[in-house]
């Protein structure tokens, strides 16, 4: 098959105790995986089969007899990226020059980090919380409904955390909030962060 599952960049217990491997099982596993065979199914033999996955994502965007291939290539772009959104021991204050561009358009990591996590909690029903990069340059916080995602609005992500029921429910129920702010302080991979911030 064109599309492939890519593998976790990590160990599936490698996030506990925030994010357990159960949660991981399901989540790339099971929900991850689904968007990858249906997006493979949905462009057999067509000419999107023989496409990078940004390519196609961005060539169906808005395209209303292609809801279903957007909608299973963004989100198998958005979990790929998640998933390096993420590592054990992370979160917590950014340093270096991620540091200076938050402090410089937020005034503090503080702001940011209210920003960010009232975009995750408020973003009814599914979807994601983004920090992305607009085309002037700018980093700004946004948020995005089930599949959406930065790149078909003109904008390059740099981080985001899913918060659709199935990133965190077995561990956290409910309560949305509580795993946004964990992912805040324990989860975020900075480096990672760094790294799309300097590709930018």
């Amino acid at each position: 098959m064109p599309f492939q599952l890519p593998d976790l960049p990590y160990p599936k217990s490698a996030l506990e105790p925030h994010i357990t491997s159960k949660t991981l099982d399901f989540h790339h596993g099971k929900h991850h995986n689904a968007y990858v065979t249906v997006l493979n199914n949905l462009t057999k033999d067509t000419p999107l089969a023989d496409k990078p996955l940004e390519d196609v994502i961005k060539s169906v965007a808005g395209d209303s007899s292609k809801v279903p291939v957007f909608n299973n290539a963004a989100q198998t772009w958005n979990h790929t990226f998640f998933w390096h959104c993420m590592k054990g021991g992370g979160g917590g204050r950014p340093t270096g020059d991620v540091a200076s561009a938050i402090d410089g358009t937020f005034g503090s990591y503080e702001k940011f980090a209210e920003e960010f996590k009232n975009a995750a909690v408020t973003q009814f029903g599914s979807g994601w919380a983004w920090l992305a990069i607009d085309a002037n340059g700018k980093l700004n916080v946004l948020k995005t409904a089930n599949a959406d995602t930065p790149m078909v609005h003109g904008q390059k992500a740099i981080l985001t955390c899913d918060v659709w029921e199935h990133a965190y429910y077995l561990d956290y129920q409910n309560r949305r909030p509580d795993y946004v702010q964990v992912f805040l302080d324990h989860l975020i991979n900075w480096d990672f962060v760094a790294e799309n911030l300097s590709k930018s």
